[in-house]
Protein backbone atom coordinates (compact mmCIF):
# COMPACT_ATOMS: atom_id res chain seq x y z
CA UNK A 1 0.00 0.00 0.00
CA UNK A 2 1.15 3.09 -1.15
CA UNK A 3 1.69 6.28 1.68
CA UNK A 4 -0.99 8.33 -0.01
CA UNK A 5 -3.58 5.16 -0.30
CA UNK A 6 -2.98 4.58 3.36
CA UNK A 7 -4.85 7.68 4.08
CA UNK A 8 -7.96 6.07 3.31
CA UNK A 9 -9.47 4.68 6.35
CA UNK A 10 -12.73 2.52 5.91
CA UNK A 11 -13.24 1.64 9.35
CA UNK A 12 -14.60 4.40 11.26
CA UNK A 13 -13.63 2.77 14.78
CA UNK A 14 -9.80 3.03 13.51
CA UNK A 15 -10.81 6.82 12.93
CA UNK A 16 -11.77 7.62 15.88
CA UNK A 17 -9.29 6.45 17.48
CA UNK A 18 -6.52 8.48 15.16
CA UNK A 19 -8.82 11.46 16.02
CA UNK A 20 -8.67 10.62 20.15
CA UNK A 21 -4.83 9.81 19.93
CA UNK A 22 -4.19 13.33 17.92
CA UNK A 23 -6.52 15.36 20.12
CA UNK A 24 -4.88 13.96 23.16
CA UNK A 25 -1.49 15.41 21.62
CA UNK A 26 -2.86 18.80 21.28
CA UNK A 27 -3.94 18.72 17.54
CA UNK A 28 -7.20 20.89 16.06
CA UNK A 29 -8.96 18.00 13.85
CA UNK A 30 -11.05 19.20 11.14
CA UNK A 31 -13.69 18.07 9.22
CA UNK A 32 -14.77 18.80 5.84
CA UNK A 33 -17.17 16.36 3.40
CA UNK A 34 -18.43 16.12 -0.03
CA UNK A 35 -18.82 14.34 -3.43
CA UNK A 36 -15.52 15.65 -4.81
CA UNK A 37 -16.17 14.17 -8.44
CA UNK A 38 -14.08 15.39 -11.32
CA UNK A 39 -11.41 17.29 -9.18
CA UNK A 40 -10.72 21.46 -10.26
CA UNK A 41 -9.31 24.13 -8.94
CA UNK A 42 -11.95 24.90 -6.30
CA UNK A 43 -11.62 21.87 -4.78
CA UNK A 44 -8.03 22.31 -4.48
CA UNK A 45 -8.27 26.03 -2.85
CA UNK A 46 -11.36 25.14 -0.48
CA UNK A 47 -9.41 21.61 0.88
CA UNK A 48 -6.23 23.87 1.03
CA UNK A 49 -8.02 25.94 3.07
CA UNK A 50 -9.71 24.19 5.33
CA UNK A 51 -6.56 22.17 6.13
CA UNK A 52 -5.06 25.56 7.22
CA UNK A 53 -8.15 25.60 10.05
CA UNK A 54 -6.71 23.10 12.10
CA UNK A 55 -3.52 20.50 12.20
CA UNK A 56 -5.49 17.19 10.85
CA UNK A 57 -8.02 17.26 8.09
CA UNK A 58 -10.26 14.70 7.67
CA UNK A 59 -12.63 14.36 4.58
CA UNK A 60 -15.78 12.30 4.54
CA UNK A 61 -16.18 11.17 1.41
CA UNK A 62 -19.72 10.33 -0.24
CA UNK A 63 -20.16 7.00 -1.35
CA UNK A 64 -20.97 6.18 -4.93
CA UNK A 65 -24.55 5.12 -3.63
CA UNK A 66 -25.14 8.24 -2.00
CA UNK A 67 -24.00 10.57 -4.33
CA UNK A 68 -26.80 8.86 -6.85
CA UNK A 69 -29.34 9.54 -4.12
CA UNK A 70 -28.20 13.26 -3.94
CA UNK A 71 -26.83 13.92 -7.74
CA UNK A 72 -28.82 11.43 -9.52
CA UNK A 73 -28.23 8.09 -11.44
CA UNK A 74 -25.69 9.02 -14.01
CA UNK A 75 -23.59 10.56 -11.01
CA UNK A 76 -20.60 9.88 -10.02
CA UNK A 77 -18.44 10.07 -12.93
CA UNK A 78 -15.47 8.71 -10.76
CA UNK A 79 -15.79 5.90 -8.52
CA UNK A 80 -15.11 6.43 -4.92
CA UNK A 81 -12.19 4.44 -4.72
CA UNK A 82 -10.83 6.74 -7.72
CA UNK A 83 -11.84 9.61 -6.08
CA UNK A 84 -10.20 8.60 -2.63
CA UNK A 85 -7.56 7.67 -4.00
CA UNK A 86 -6.94 11.25 -6.41
CA UNK A 87 -8.03 12.91 -3.41
CA UNK A 88 -5.20 10.80 -0.91
CA UNK A 89 -2.42 12.28 -3.31
CA UNK A 90 -3.43 15.81 -1.85
CA UNK A 91 -0.83 16.87 0.63
CA UNK A 92 -3.92 18.62 2.76
CA UNK A 93 -5.19 15.95 3.42
CA UNK A 94 -4.32 13.57 6.68
CA UNK A 95 -7.60 10.89 6.72
CA UNK A 96 -10.31 10.04 4.02
CA UNK A 97 -13.15 7.95 5.01
CA UNK A 98 -16.35 6.97 3.30
CA UNK A 99 -20.13 7.65 4.02
CA UNK A 100 -23.33 6.01 2.80
CA UNK A 101 -25.66 8.54 4.09
CA UNK A 102 -26.71 11.56 2.39
CA UNK A 103 -25.40 13.69 5.07
CA UNK A 104 -22.72 13.20 7.43
CA UNK A 105 -23.93 13.76 10.27
CA UNK A 106 -23.56 10.10 12.21
CA UNK A 107 -19.94 10.65 10.98
CA UNK A 108 -19.45 13.55 12.65
CA UNK A 109 -21.00 12.87 15.85
CA UNK A 110 -18.83 9.82 15.76
CA UNK A 111 -15.40 11.83 15.12
CA UNK A 112 -15.94 14.83 17.52
CA UNK A 113 -13.94 17.60 15.35
CA UNK A 114 -12.76 20.55 16.81
CA UNK A 115 -13.73 22.57 13.13
CA UNK A 116 -16.52 21.68 10.35
CA UNK A 117 -15.83 23.34 7.63
CA UNK A 118 -18.24 23.67 4.34
CA UNK A 119 -18.01 25.78 1.47
CA UNK A 120 -19.73 29.74 1.67
CA UNK A 121 -22.01 28.84 -0.73
CA UNK A 122 -23.55 27.04 2.49
CA UNK A 123 -25.83 29.23 5.08
CA UNK A 124 -24.11 28.48 8.33
CA UNK A 125 -27.88 26.98 9.53
CA UNK A 126 -27.94 24.40 6.93
CA UNK A 127 -24.67 22.89 7.09
CA UNK A 128 -25.25 19.32 8.81
CA UNK A 129 -23.45 18.68 11.87
CA UNK A 130 -22.69 22.63 13.02
CA UNK A 131 -24.88 22.49 15.91
CA UNK A 132 -23.19 19.39 17.08
CA UNK A 133 -19.69 20.97 16.69
CA UNK A 134 -20.54 23.67 18.55
CA UNK A 135 -22.09 22.42 20.79
CA UNK A 136 -19.07 20.16 21.69
CA UNK A 137 -17.02 22.95 22.23
CA UNK A 138 -15.92 23.75 18.09
CA UNK A 139 -16.34 26.28 15.72
CA UNK A 140 -17.96 25.95 12.17
CA UNK A 141 -15.84 27.51 9.28
CA UNK A 142 -17.52 28.79 5.97
CA UNK A 143 -14.64 28.70 3.32
CA UNK A 144 -15.11 30.94 -0.17
CA UNK A 145 -16.01 29.23 -3.11
CA UNK A 146 -14.09 29.73 -6.56
CA UNK A 147 -16.55 31.06 -8.88
CA UNK A 148 -17.01 29.14 -11.97
CA UNK A 149 -16.02 26.05 -10.97
CA UNK A 150 -18.03 23.34 -10.40
CA UNK A 151 -18.00 19.98 -11.32
CA UNK A 152 -21.95 20.19 -12.98
CA UNK A 153 -20.23 22.70 -14.77
CA UNK A 154 -17.00 21.25 -15.78
CA UNK A 155 -19.57 17.98 -17.12
CA UNK A 156 -22.16 20.48 -18.87
CA UNK A 157 -19.21 21.78 -21.10
CA UNK A 158 -18.00 18.31 -22.07
CA UNK A 159 -21.63 17.60 -22.90
CA UNK A 160 -21.50 20.57 -25.34
CA UNK A 161 -18.45 20.29 -26.56
CA UNK A 162 -18.45 16.74 -27.50
CA UNK A 163 -22.26 16.06 -28.29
Amino acid sequence: MTETISKIITDWNILVSIVKKNKLSGNNIVFTNGCFDLIHPGHVRYLTAAKAQGDILILGLNTDASIRVIKGKKRPIMNQEQRAEVLSGFECIDYITFFNETDPLRLIKSLKPDVLVKGADWEEKNIIGAEFVRSIGGRVERIAIVPGTSTSAIIDRIIKLYS
